[in-house]
C-alpha cells in the first residue's frame, strides 16, 4: 500500500478570500499558474492570476456576482449572462473559460479569459438565451433534446471538442467544436440511443457527474449514483459500446456503496464525484469515503484495487477528516474535484470549505 506520504511532498491549504471565504467549493482548476474555484455554495467563481501562497488571498476576478462579497443566487436578480446558480465543473486553457452553471441548467463559455468582476459570458449552451434557465428549456418532466441540459455538473475539453456531463438527463453530450454561438445542438450523446431518450439501464452512466479524456484518448465517466467510474480505452467507442472497465464495482449490475460493506476497501467507492488522468494512471475522488484514490495503471479488469490513497491512514477508513472531530492538514471531508497541472494537484475539499494543493512526489 502506498499512503500519502509517499505520493506527495506536502500540501498547502487555501480558503479563498479572508473576508468572504469559500463555502462548499465543488471545483478547483489549475492552468498556466492561474487558479479558478467554483465557490458553489455562494454562487460564484473566483479567479487568481497567480497561485496563492498563504491560507487566504483576495481574488483578481469574481464571476457570477458584481463584487467578491456578494453571494446571492443569480446575484439576487433574474438570470442573465453575468449570473450563476450553483456553479460546479470548470475547464480552461488559460485563454478560454467554461463553467457548468448547474442549477441554471446551462454551460457558460468565455471566449477570452475574464478580466473583471461579473463579466458576462459570450456563449450559453443548453438554453435558448441568457435569460432562460428551466431544465430542458421547457421545465421539469420535459423530454431532453440535442440542445437542452438538466443539471449539468461536469465539463471537459481537449482544447478542440467539448464534453458535458448532463447529469440530470443521465447522459454525456459531445460537441465536436467548442461552441462559439449559443444554443447549439450536440453532435453526439453517450449513455442514450437518441437525444430524446430518458430511460436508462445499468450499462449506461446512471448519474454522470464528471467526464475526463486522457492524452491517450481514454475516457473516464464518474458515475456517482452507481458508485463507480466507467473507463473506455477510446472515447470514440463510448457512443456505441459499453465501458471497457469498471472501477468500484465487479460488474455492470452491481451498485452498492462500498459494495455493501460497512467499511471501505481498496477496490470500493462511495459517492464518487470526479476522476483525473495522470501519467499512466488515474486519481479518483472517492467523495463519500473522504479520500482520493490512486491507480498507478489504468485498470484492465473490473474491481481492481487502488495502489495508493490520500486523506486516510489506510484503505479501511472512510470517515470524514480521517476519524478526527476536527479538520486536519492532511484530511479530507468530501473531496469533489481533482485537477493536476504539471506535478501540482489541487483538490476541492468541499466539506472543509477549502482547496488543498499537493505537490506530487513521482
Amino acid at each position: 500500500m502506498i499512503v500519502e506520504e509517499k505520493l506527495i511532498k506536502g500540501n498547502h491549504i487555501f480558503q479563498g478570500s479572508k473576508a468572504n471565504p469559500f463555502l462548499a467549493p465543488r471545483a478547483a482548476f489549475l492552468v498556466g499558474g492561474k487558479l479558478m474555484v467554483s465557490d458553489t455554495g455562494q454562487n460564484r467563481v473566483f479567479i487568481w492570476h497567480e497561485l496563492p501562497e498563504n491560507t487566504f488571498a483576495e481574488p483578481d476576478v469574481v464571476l457570477g456576482q458584481s463584487a467578491p462579497e456578494r453571494t446571492g443566487r443569480n446575484a439576487g436578480k433574474d438570470v442573465d449572462a453575468s449570473t450563476m446558480m450553483y456553479p460546479s465543473g470548470l475547464w480552461s486553457d488559460g485563454r478560454r473559460l467554461i463553467v457548468a452553471d448547474a442549477w441554471n441548467h446551462r454551460v457558460l463559455i468565455w471566449h477570452d479569459f475574464p478580466g473583471r468582476h461579473g463579466q458576462e459570458a459570450d456563449v450559453v449552451v443548453g438554453q435558448p438565451d441568457f435569460n432562460s434557465n428551466f431544465p430542458n428549456v421547457e421545465g421539469i418532466g420535459k423530454a431532453p433534446s440535442a440542445k437542452t441540459l438538466n443539471w449539468p455538473y461536469g465539463v471537459f475539453s481537449d482544447g478542440q471538442s467539448l464534453w458535458v456531463a448532463d447529469t440530470g438527463n443521465r447522459r454525456v453530450l459531445y460537441y465536436e467544436k467548442i461552441p462559439v454561438t449559443s444554443y447549439v445542438a450536440a453532435d453526439g450523446v453517450i449513455g442514450k440511443n437518441s437525444f430524446e431518450e430518458r430511460d436508462y439501464d445499468h450499462y449506461q452512466p446512471i448519474w454522470p457527474y464528471s467526464v475526463k479524456i486522457s492524452a491517450k484518448g481514454q475516457m473516464a465517466i464518474t458515475d456517482t449514483q452507481y458508485y463507480r467510474v466507467l473507463i473506455w480505452n477510446s472515447w470514440k467507442d463510448s457512443f456505441t459500446r459499453k465501458a471497457d472497465v469498471i472501477i468500484g464495482q465487479p460488474d455492470f449490475e452491481s451498485n452498492g456503496q462500498n459494495q455493501y460493506r460497512f467499511f471501505p476497501d481498496a477496490h470500493t467507492l462511495n459517492w464518487c464525484y470526479d476522476s483525473c488522468f495522470y501519467k499512466d494512471g488515474i486519481w479518483v475522488a472517492d467523495t463519500g469515503n473522504s479520500r482520493v484514490l490512486w491507480f498507478e495503471k489504468i485498470p484492465e479488469v473490473n474491481n481492481q484495487p487502488a495502489t495508493g490513497l490520500i486523506g486516510q491512514k489506510d484503505f479501511h477508513t472512510g470517515s470524514e477528516n480521517a476519524d478526527s472531530i476536527r479538520t486536519t492538514q492532511n484530511s479530507y471531508y468530501w473531496p469533489f474535484f481533482i485537477c493536476i497541472d504539471g506535478d501540482l494537484m489541487v483538490v476541492a475539499d468541499t466539506g472543509n470549505h477549502r482547496v488543498v494543493f499537493n505537490r506530487l512526489n513521482f
